[in-house]
């Protein structure tokens, strides 16, 4: 009897402590640095989805010495939007410990992604990927100011 009420504690307390140790859905808004340092994306929350936007850019403007714009868009009409505050992600939702079903849009290609995020720590694994998670690429962001 005392052996099935330990391991019932035991069963218990990793329970308790895993789910703690869980992401809360808000714990990803906020500043985060690109793997390459190149850009700054902030994370949002807007009509009960993430989205993130480009804030900072490391080199801002072109080789006319004017604002980099979004020039590889297959979008004719968006390719005069700067990219400093363009949307880079969006439409995430929350479950089961990671950020889903949203999309990424990366400027250098003009191509846009599936994409999944999960936190550790203080790093954010952006994963972006056509058809399933497997056929994609992780880069990794790191929080900032």
């Amino acid at each position: 009897m005392m052996k099935s009420a330990f391991s019932l504690f035991a069963l218990v307390t990793v329970f308790v402590l895993g789910t703690a140790m869980q992401n809360n859905p808000d714990d990803v808004l906020g500043f985060w640095m690109t793997d390459d340092g190149g850009a700054k994306i902030e994370i949002f929350k807007e009509e009960g989805k993430y989205h993130g936007k480009i804030v900072w850019l490391k080199e801002p403007l072109n080789e006319q010495g004017k604002p980099k714009l979004d020039k590889e868009n297959p979008d004719d009409a968006l390719k005069t939007r700067p990219i400093i505050g363009m949307k880079l992600v969006k439409d995430f939702v929350f479950d089961d410990g990671q950020w889903e079903d949203g999309e990424i849009y990366d400027p250098k290609e003009g191509k846009t992604y599936s994409c999944r995020m999960r936190l550790k720590k203080e790093k954010l694994e952006v994963r972006g990927y056509i058809g399933a998670p497997m056929f994609g690429k992780t880069v990794v962001w790191t929080r900032t100011e």
